[in-house]
């Protein structure tokens, strides 16, 4: 479970929102509107007011990089500083093959990946750490839709199995009636909900 009791983030109204286990909550609003440094506040990389909680677990009762192991931010633009792909992984990678890649794909030198492929490794790289909230940026929109419909499918699967939870940021309205029960939009600094399963 994630919930959040009055995060203050800079321009925005405090936040008040509970995620049970095993959901995803999708998240819209023009370029600019604040849902990126909402997601980093959660992840407890920028400085904000209020509390959040992950399985009743306070983030100030827990080391920042502890509680980034279990709360992961997968941002927009993924960030690669080795030169080979398995050199960025902490723990065995799984789901090579959900996302379309052959076990191979860990050999690689990452200069050879196009953006798409590194945003599904870097999929990938966060699920090793098997975390128990997801803070998902545009996750797929360097995809094709063959590739959209593989993260889909591993997303919900990997909430259903560890019982985790999610937010998902997109700004295609359809993804997020696919991928959420709830849907959210953020405008004028206020924090809507706009659709419910």
């Amino acid at each position: 479970m994630l919930r959040l009791e009055d995060l203050k983030i800079p321009n925005l109204e405090p936040v008040n929102l509970t995620i049970e286990p095993g959901e995803c909550v999708g998240l819209s609003g023009a370029s600019g509107s604040g849902k990126t440094l909402l997601l980093r506040a959660i992840a407890d990389m920028d400085e904000h007011g209020g509390q959040v909680y992950a399985e009743n677990i306070a983030q100030d009762q827990v080391r920042a990089h502890e509680w980034r192991r279990r709360v992961m931010l997968l941002p927009a633009e993924s960030q690669w500083w080795f030169d080979k792909v398995d050199q960025h992984f902490s723990a065995p990678a799984k789901h090579i093959e959900a996302l379309g890649f052959g076990q191979e794909v860990m050999g690689w030198n990452v200069s050879r990946c196009s953006s798409g492929e590194k945003q599904r490794l870097s999929i990938l790289r966060m699920l090793s750490n098997t975390p128990r909230v997801l803070l998902l940026d545009e996750p797929t929109a360097n995809l094709d839709s063959s590739n959209i419909t593989r993260v889909e499918d591993l997303v919900r699967s990997y909430l259903s199995e560890h019982h985790a939870v999610a937010i998902w940021v997109s700004h295609d309205a359809s993804q997020l009636e696919r991928v959420s029960r709830q849907q959210y939009h953020l405008s004028d600094g206020i924090l809507k909900q706009v659709g419910a399963a």
